[in-house]
């Protein structure tokens, strides 16, 4: 059945009758409370507990040693080709020696974009983020700098993922209310998952099985 003739349906079905209004509820909490957060510490703290409930590796790095906890970070798995946003910053990778990696230019069509196979073949990618939530410990690319398009993120086996600690808010709506709707937002809260029939956790179905969290402390 088309879509027009479904919208078609629906439509007379529904007839001209005055659409009701519904009430949304707001009242639902919108910052971290005291018991959760008394402190930015607490909300970055918070964040890196549940970002390991979901069973990601997280780490927390100085400014300084970014460059070399990422190197030792891909050193560690055998790393030896990765796949990168084109606009990663330099310094990040300045101490990887021996590992190649394949920049994407982030448009599909464009001639520094990585094809599929490419994508499939690397063992994994580095990227930043948009903003990270320290309550549900999810973290949100939107394509801006240092994250790439979306097949980055998901085809690769493994993610290493740089959140700056000023990157790091405590609620969804908090974090909601600073993203832009109309950007490709990827919501990430562990490792890909999901479970079979008997709700068995099954890992790396539709993305990486392996996630790794940089927290960076400005």
């Amino acid at each position: 059945m088309s879509r027009d003739r479904v919208l078609r349906r629906v439509r007379e079905a529904l007839g001209d009758a005055p659409r009701p209004t519904v009430e949304i509820p707001r009242d639902y909490d919108h910052r971290l409370t005291d018991e959760e957060a008394a402190d930015r510490a607490d909300v970055v703290a918070l964040f890196s507990e549940r970002v390991a409930d979901h069973r990601a590796t997280v780490r927390h790095v100085g400014v300084d040693e970014l460059a070399t906890t990422i190197a030792a970070a891909l050193w560690a798995r055998g790393t030896e080709r990765i796949v990168v946003p084109a606009d990663l910053p330099f310094g990040w990778l300045s101490q990887v020696d021996g590992v190649r990696a394949l920049a994407d230019s982030g448009d599909p069509a464009g001639t520094a974009a990585l094809d599929l196979a490419a994508l499939d073949a690397a063992d994994g990618v580095v990227t930043g983020c948009a903003m990270a939530i320290a309550r549900t410990g999810t973290i949100v690319l939107d394509g801006g700098r240092a994250q790439g398009r979306r097949a980055l993120t998901l085809v690769p086996d493994y993610h290493l993922c740089v959140v700056h600690a000023d990157q790091i808010v405590g609620t969804l709506p908090e974090a909601v209310a600073r993203l832009d709707p109309y950007r490709p937002l990827t919501w990430i809260s562990g490792p890909a998952a999901t479970a079979d029939v008997e709700l068995e956790r099954v890992p790396g179905v539709h993305g990486p099985r392996t996630l790794e969290v940089l927290v960076v402390e400005d």
